[in-house]
């Protein structure tokens, strides 16, 4: 092993390895280096010469161009390497283990057969990046060490934005870290520098050994090892150690006298979970991905990332004036897939610009009415393009983002697309009853912008269902044993942005959910009463009227609240049967009480059925909690 580092990484490199003392590091390091082979390897400390080093060879590599703003570089993945691999994305499970029939695996000696095959050699030509990163800040109780081989530059530099340095946070754990290890190579590239071989694309998960291995992509999202494959090994950890790994936003919301109470929330795609954790006025302290931890009979959580990798159709400065600014400013951030023009701007669809006539993009050269060889129009940018950036440059970040002990949680959001079900914001009567019928029930509405067919529901288990690695019944009651434990825990609520009156109108709008996050901040606090209903707590109108003057400086009518706040008894009833007929034929082993749960819900609904009948108006039920 001692051999093979030193010819490959050469005395410099070869010494900055040695100075983390993890045996375990060292061999790990070496064995991929033997099978994949690269013609070269570079160790990266957390330097400022070693940082320069990766953020130049990405120019140097052609795997990003500069754009006229300084700092601003774009990079393109190959047509069709724009998106999650769902299909080759499985995880690597020994012989006898089944993980359900909602999660993609494969025999594990099989797996590791195959990616042999397909990784022997596969950095020939190439220089390999040894990175090391945080997850969640450093030198904490919520720290995860991570190492990742690429031989990707663009992989290499957004980890860097996205992530926590983290050379020397291996350097202190020595021997005692418990890392997360990464392998990715692009493969072989064409003339584009973007992975040729996708019919080889891999990306597989091994739980048990926490290795990530993905091969012959580019995208983001199945290379930047750090991001959603981490979060499946964060998942599995967390759920063997009794913590909680989440796909939620971690917010501050300000309240009363200066008071700041944190909220996490997790939403479906395209349901208002970036546009909640960026409101105006309030503070940022993650985007995506969250760990909670228990300390002193309270939940505290963190960022797992120090950057965001936000999807950039539809950013525009009516609508997203704090990143609209940063997408403006001389700082450095990574595009990837949307339009250049030949003055060296960057474009993407939604934009405030006319769209340009021509210019390049993931398609190569383009120009209005261009078509693929599927006879498909090429839209200017790709619907998932992106853009990656440090945290630190938008104004509303938190002065927590990088706090070792985390924020304390006062209350967990749980949104999704519902036309006509759930209220616009409700708390549930307990963590239990808010994790089964909010957590555990979210239902999401597709739209016809991006499938085809509107209104379909899609079962979403609290916004993680692409991204469990335990099994779905033993997700929930990790959950469920997480809150018990807790003398006080984080108060549970839904919010619904997207509930529309009998012409299909939305009854909301976009501002309106400023006014949701007042209400809950001050229940938390147990500052405002609220009305008891079959299926949670709602808002007092009164409360609202202050809080819709205060936050938007928008009267808010009685018809309004009516309308809003109805309980719709026959959409809740509905929703109860297909939740229960899911977790009866296509969960293993739910736990007893989810069923216990929502079929008290519904006998609540028909006993308020039989006495006010099918809508029942809120001023129907008593203030009483």
């Amino acid at each position: 092993m001692e051999e093979l580092l030193q010819a490959k990484l050469g005395k410099d490199n070869y010494q900055k390895l040695l100075e983390i003392d993890n045996p375990k590091l060292h061999q790990f390091v070496a064995k991929y280096i033997e099978l994949c082979n690269p013609d070269s390897v570079f160790v990266c400390t957390d330097s400022a010469n070693d940082i320069r080093y990766i953020r130049e060879s990405v120019i140097r590599n052609k795997e990003e161009e500069k754009l006229a703003i300084e700092g601003h570089t774009v990079h393109f993945d190959g047509y069709y390497d724009q998106a999650r691999d769902k299909e080759r994305t499985k995880f690597l499970v020994p012989r006898g283990v089944d993980l359900g029939p909602n999660l993609n695996a494969i025999d594990k000696e099989q797996g590791l057969a195959e990616l042999d095959g397909i990784m022997r050699n596969i950095m020939q030509g190439h220089e390999l990046y040894v990175r090391f990163f945080c997850l969640g800040p450093t030198n904490s109780e919520f720290s995860i060490p991570c190492v990742q081989l690429t031989d990707s530059g663009y992989v290499a530099h957004s980890e860097d934005l996205l992530y926590r340095w983290g050379y020397e946070e291996f350097k202190r754990q020595g021997r005692n870290a418990k890392f997360f290890k990464f392998v990715h190579s692009a493969g072989e590239l064409d003339a584009r520098m973007t992975s040729k071989n996708i019919d080889k694309r891999r990306i597989y998960i091994d739980t048990d050994d926490e290795i990530v291995y993905s091969a012959n992509t580019q995208y983001g999202g199945n290379t930047i090892g750090l991001k959603k494959p981490a979060m499946r090994l964060g998942i599995s950890r967390a759920s063997k150690e009794n913590w909680l790994t989440e796909h939620m936003f971690v917010m501050g919301v300000s309240g009363p006298n200066g008071r700041v109470t944190y909220f996490t929330g997790a939403f479906p795609s395209l349901c208002g979970k970036t546009s909640t954790s960026m409101i105006k006025g309030e503070s940022i302290v993650g985007d995506d991905i969250a760990y909670f931890r228990k300390r002193g009979g309270k939940a505290y959580a963190v960022n797992v990332e120090s950057g965001m990798f936000g999807i950039i159709m539809g950013v525009n400065s009516k609508d997203d004036p704090i990143i609209w600014k940063v997408l403006h400013s001389p700082n450095e951030i990574i595009f990837s897939n949307i339009l250049v023009t030949e003055d060296k701007d960057a474009y993407w669809i939604g934009k405030d610009d006319k769209v340009p006539p021509k210019g390049i993009n993931h398609s190569g050269e383009w120009s209005i009415g261009n078509k693929d060889a599927q006879g498909n129009e090429i839209t200017p940018s790709h619907r998932n393009a992106r853009f990656t950036l440090d945290l630190k440059l938008l104004e509303n970040v938190s002065p927590c983002l990088n706090d070792p002990n985390g924020v304390e949680v006062g209350g967990i959001i749980y949104g999704g697309r519902d036309s006509d079900t759930w209220v616009p914001v409700e708390e549930s009567f307990d963590w239990v009853h808010g994790i089964i019928t909010k957590g555990a029930s979210i239902e999401s509405e597709t739209t016809a912008a991006t499938l085809g067919k509107e209104g379909v529901r899609k079962f979403n288990l609290m916004s993680n269902l692409d991204f469990l690695s335990i099994p779905l019944g033993k997700y929930i009651e990790s959950n469920l044993n997480f809150g018990a434990e807790l003398e006080n825990p984080p108060l549970v609520f839904s919010v619904n942005y997207f509930l529309k009156d009998e012409d299909g109108n939305f009854m909301n709008e976009k501002t309106d959910k400023a006014v949701w996050l007042k209400w809950m901040e001050l229940r938390v606090h147990n500052e405002v009463k609220a009305i008891r209903t079959p299926t949670g707590f709602i808002p007092i109108y009164a409360d609202l009227v202050r809080l819709f003057k205060e936050a938007t400086n928008k009267e808010y009518s009685g018809d309004d609240y009516v309308k809003q706040f109805t309980t719709r008894v026959p959409a809740h009833l509905a929703k109860i049967d297909r939740i229960i007929e899911i977790y009866k034929t296509k969960v293993l082993n739910t736990p007893q009480v989810l069923f216990e749960v929502l079929n008290k819900q519904k006998d609540r609904l028909l006993k308020a059925r039989e006495r006010y009948g099918d809508y029942i108006q809120p001023y129907k039920f008593e203030v009483i909690h």
